[in-house]
């Protein structure tokens, strides 16, 4: 009769260790597996969302919106606004309209307006309490390869009281991405190589 041991065969102890180490082993893989998995998904997701342009191009820090279909929306706009701040100006204004539109572009910009204001531009603006009212913008973009080439046309009017002219102004320069910088810069978006091409004056313009 054999005796009676406490102790289990020692090879199927070895056998349960070695199922319970592989079970955990394999648990761990299929948990790092699904995790990694996750994370490049919800990556994905989150890498070409960032802000909602509304309808009049300014920007909400909100998600879930391409990046890429914004781009156009925001460039419009970013271009739109730097116009209207560096052109629609009076004696009241320009200096807080200048100073918000030197945060929309680079050197070339600053540039522009100090040659500007040598020549006298905002002097006789102040002088002779003239009224540059911004009509129209439009604008056209190259968005295939940054930096982004544009050409703007912009009408202005220039009231000197009983004297009103119009004018017709082509800019063009390039547009880079740069940070976010709230409120002074939403789109992210730097105007770069800036430069007025045509000016003249029109004598029969009728607003669209």
């Amino acid at each position: 009769m054999t005796p009676k041991t406490p102790y289990k065969n020692i090879y199927n102890v070895l056998k349960l260790n070695r199922f319970i180490v592989l079970t955990v082993v394999i648990g761990a893989v299929a948990t790092c597996i699904i995790s990694v998995l996750l994370v490049i998904k919800l990556h994905q997701e989150t890498i070409n969302t960032a802000f909602v342009v509304n309808t009049n191009g300014s920007v909400i820090p909100l998600k879930l919106v391409s990046q890429q279909e914004n781009l156009e929306v925001e460039a419009l706009a970013h271009l739109e606004l730097f116009h209207t701040y560096f052109y629609h100006i009076d004696a009241s204004n320009y200096e807080k309209h200048l100073k918000k539109a030197l945060w929309l572009g680079n050197s070339s910009v600053d540039a522009l307006y100090r040659q500007k204001k040598a020549d006298g531009v905002y002097n006789r603006l102040l002088q002779y309490s003239l009224v540059q009212k911004v009509l129209s913008i439009e604008s056209k973009l190259n968005i295939q390869n940054e930096p982004y080439g544009f050409e703007t046309i912009t009408v202005f009017e220039i009231n000197r009281g009983s004297i009103v002219d119009t004018y017709e102004l082509i800019t063009t320069g390039n547009l880079i991405h740069v940070d976010r910088n709230f409120p002074n810069n939403t789109h992210g978006l730097l105007i770069t190589n800036f430069f007025e091409n045509t000016l003249r004056k029109l004598d029969n313009y009728e607003p669209q």
